[in-house]
């Protein structure tokens, strides 16, 4: 598949899932940049936003299986992964797939689960596998999460370790509608015999491989590169940060970038590409001193401010 092709094709995904997701179109392109770069979405909010819809909308677009985990304090990582049943006709344990056997895996509010079951998600996640009583089991492929989470001041949440954040390769906020988006709402609840919004298949799910591949051929210029590093370098000399963005941070930046050149149909990336995906691949890694946190000091703040400090180079068009 072509670049231009890929960018026409991912357009028409997007399409798709704002036809029944009532959001930003930047929102909507952080979720599919996370999606071609076959990374994991971290999505922050108040309940009732749409969140929940958001994954199942984008699942549906690309023809994909979806499950829902519902994490609650009292859920055990078996309920994720799976477990051994003893089958009494033979008298031998099989194994029974938990609901992290799906192309697409809602992780619905993941922090109001304590850390142990949160870190069930860890293997998967990066390994795309699981392990139960010593057998490791494939994922299907395609596979990635979409989780959610409340804002950590609300009662009976856990927030995500560092370690856990870390994987999510953006992290990114639906905010409410705006007024015209709410009434829309209003709308759709008072008609209730009216056809509701729905979303159809854009693309076989098979040729999702074949959309995210296009990703791995996007050129990136050198100069655009070092920018990418001096940036992820950058967090960790600031005076507010304990701990900046690690090394794979840095990689899904650039991860991130390609995707979103394809996202606008090119087989090239310039540095506005870097620019709309950074404060989504980076906010999220930061952890803040102590003095900083006392402050009220946003870590999209100092993604801000590290912009500002860098220099952007000079990139010719097409390199």
């Amino acid at each position: 598949m072509d670049h231009d092709t890929a960018g026409r094709t991912s357009r028409q995904i997007l399409d798709a899932v704002g036809s029944a997701v009532i959001a930003d179109d930047h929102f909507l392109e952080t979720v599919m940049t996370g999606i071609l770069a076959r990374g994991h979405v971290l999505l922050e909010d108040v309940p009732g936003t749409g969140k929940t819809l958001t994954a199942q909308s984008f699942a549906t677009a690309l023809d994909l299986s979806f499950k829902r985990v519902q994490f609650t304090p009292d859920l055990l990582p078996s309920d994720i992964t799976g477990s051994n049943v003893f089958n009494e006709a033979t008298g031998e344990f099989d194994f029974q797939p938990g609901p992290v056997f799906a192309n697409v895996v809602l992780a619905d509010e993941i922090n109001r689960a304590p850390p142990k079951t949160q870190a069930a998600l860890l293997e998967a996640m990066g390994e795309k596998q699981v392990t139960v009583d010593g057998v490791t089991h494939d994922l299907p492929d395609p596979f990635f999460v979409i989780a959610t989470q409340n804002p950590v001041e609300q009662e009976g949440t856990f927030g995500l370790p560092e370690a856990q954040r870390d994987r999510f390769i953006v992290k990114t906020t639906m905010g409410y509608p705006d007024f015209g988006g709410e009434r829309e709402l209003i709308d759709r609840r008072a008609d209730r015999t009216a056809q509701a919004p729905s979303v159809t298949s854009v693309i076989d799910g098979e040729r999702l491989p074949a959309l995210q591949r296009t990703v791995e051929s996007v050129t990136v210029d050198g100069t655009l590169r070092d920018y990418v590093v001096e940036l992820g370098r950058a967090t960790r000399e600031d005076d507010r940060v304990d701990v900046g963005v690690s090394p794979r941070g840095i990689q899904r930046l650039f991860e991130a970038t390609r995707a979103a050149a394809v996202l606008d149909g090119r087989d090239y990336a310039v540095p506005d590409d870097v620019k709309s995906v950074v404060e989504e691949a980076f906010a999220h890694r930061l952890v803040l001193t102590a003095d900083a946190g006392v402050r009220g000091v946003d870590p999209a703040t100092v993604v801000d401010d590290v912009l500002d400090r860098v220099e952007v180079p000079a990139v010719s068009p097409g390199r």
